[in-house]
């Protein structure tokens, strides 16, 4: 159960791992004081790491008059790439955040999207011979 300035991302079967090209569905539910201004939920990928990090936001659902406490189904196509990541000096990481203005974010959730139904792991290349 949601208090006072929550939300939460309910991904249907509680999936987290995705192919390039799949579809994600579920429900956003957030309970606020009052109704807020809006509400959007957007779709993600991020890197981490050294360096500058960079943010991407592929696609992003407003969602219509939106009540106080809600709930609302969501649906997103996932693009063909690119893919999570994960190497010695970056990663790259997708989420969904759920957004209420003027609240601010109140639920993010983690997705993995790779062809191999996994993270993929980058490795340090070694020299040849040793």
């Amino acid at each position: 159960m949601l208090s006072p300035a929550q939300g939460e991302i309910e991904i249907e079967a509680g999936r987290r791992v995705f192919a390039p090209g799949d579809e994600v569905t579920g429900t956003v539910h957030w309970r606020l004081d009052e109704a807020p201004e809006s509400v959007s939920l957007r779709l993600f990928w991020q890197t981490q790491g050294r360096g500058d990090s960079d943010v991407d936001v592929v696609e992003e659902k407003v969602v219509e008059t939106p009540g106080a406490d809600d709930r609302r189904p969501f649906r997103f196509r996932l693009p063909e790439g690119p893919y999570t990541f994960s190497g010695q000096l970056i990663s790259l990481l997708w989420g969904l955040e759920l957004v209420a203005e003027p609240a601010g974010a109140l639920a993010h959730v983690e997705i993995t999207v790779s062809p191999t139904g996994g993270e993929v792991v980058l490795r340090e290349s070694t020299a040849q011979g040793e």
